[in-house]
């Protein structure tokens, strides 16, 4: 019996991995080996960096908000334990927008905590 191949799932493979890889530079979008290793490195890159992220804007918001709480006179720590202790349930997400973009109404809440 002959042997067969699957001429059209073969030729897919390969079309789906050449455009995952388009716009990379040079062989790494043309030619399929080369692609296929760089495709995977960069999915590896983009899995690793979802979770990263999440860290980096815990991060910029911690930041954010230790800056807002300072001028109000207080630091990021106490101002967390005080919001603790009163059972104000306010993400540190939505503080620090307050803190950017409301100053009064982030200057309300540290005072109400503070007391």
């Amino acid at each position: 019996m002959p042997k067969t191949n699957n001429r059209v799932a073969s030729r897919a493979k390969r079309k789906k991995i050449l455009k995952q890889a388009k716009g990379y530079w040079g062989s790494r979008s043309k030619v399929y080996t080369v692609a296929k290793g760089s495709v995977e490195k960069g999915l590896q890159h983009a899995y690793a960096h979802r979770k990263l992220k999440k860290r980096e804007f815990r991060r910029l918001w911690i930041v954010r908000i230790n800056a807002a709480a300072r001028e109000n006179g207080t630091t990021y720590s106490k101002l967390i334990n005080a919001m603790h202790k009163k059972g104000v349930n306010v993400n540190r997400k939505v503080l620090a927008s307050l803190a950017v973009e409301n100053p009064q109404a982030f200057a309300e809440i540290v005072k109400f905590v503070s007391n």
